[in-house]
């Protein structure tokens, strides 16, 4: 059983994203929606600056962040007027619910922006486990539309500022499956001086 919520380390042990194509409703109402958000604030901050924001996508508004997706592609790529951009409608329309996590490093703070960029990670992390707690699904995306500027811009981002990702959560329409993780004694070693 995967996103096993009988316990913080049931949990944690059975921890799996689902894909966002695979994705039905129901998604978070707006009380469960609010619930999990708190719960993704939660998270390590030097400094307390919140140097993240979070941007709530509605149903309504996934035909202009599909039309956002693609004037952003031809724009970034001369002659790309008329390809078939179906892939860019099914990223914008996939799963109930869609969220866009901001790195919002402070400029001027004396913590590292790489500190404030991690804060924001922890974020993203936070908020999958948040999901999960919540009997829903999530998935962290990326991809080219997480690093587009204009696409960027659209959600408020300002100089220095970038997408962590898209967070596309949802019920799973068939059963989740395990992937490769790495192997502990490929990851973990002890400090020999």
């Amino acid at each position: 059983m995967f996103n096993d919520t009988s316990s913080l380390l049931a949990h944690l042990s059975t921890r799996r994203s689902g894909k966002a194509r695979d994705m039905v409703a129901p998604g978070p109402d707006a009380a469960q929606l609010r619930a999990i958000l708190s719960l993704a604030l939660r998270t390590p901050d030097h400094g307390k600056l919140a140097p993240w924001r979070i941007v709530t996508v509605a149903d309504s508004q996934r035909d202009a962040f599909a039309a956002l997706l693609k004037r952003a592609w031809i724009d970034e790529r001369p002659g790309a007027e008329g390809m078939d951009l179906s892939a860019l409608d099914q990223f914008a329309h996939q799963a109930p619910t869609l969220l866009v996590l901001l790195s919002t490093p402070v400029a001027d703070s004396k913590i590292p922006r790489w500190e404030q960029q991690m804060s924001a990670g922890a974020v993203g992390m936070n908020l999958l486990h948040a999901a999960h707690a919540h009997g829903f699904v999530g998935s962290w995306l990326t991809g080219w539309a997480a690093y587009s500027p204009p696409v960027a811009a659209a959600f408020g981002a300002r100089e220095g500022d970038t997408i962590v990702g898209y967070f596309f959560l949802g019920t799973p329409a068939k059963p989740l499956d395990e992937r490769p993780r790495p192997e502990y004694g490929d990851i973990v070693r002890e400090w020999d001086i």
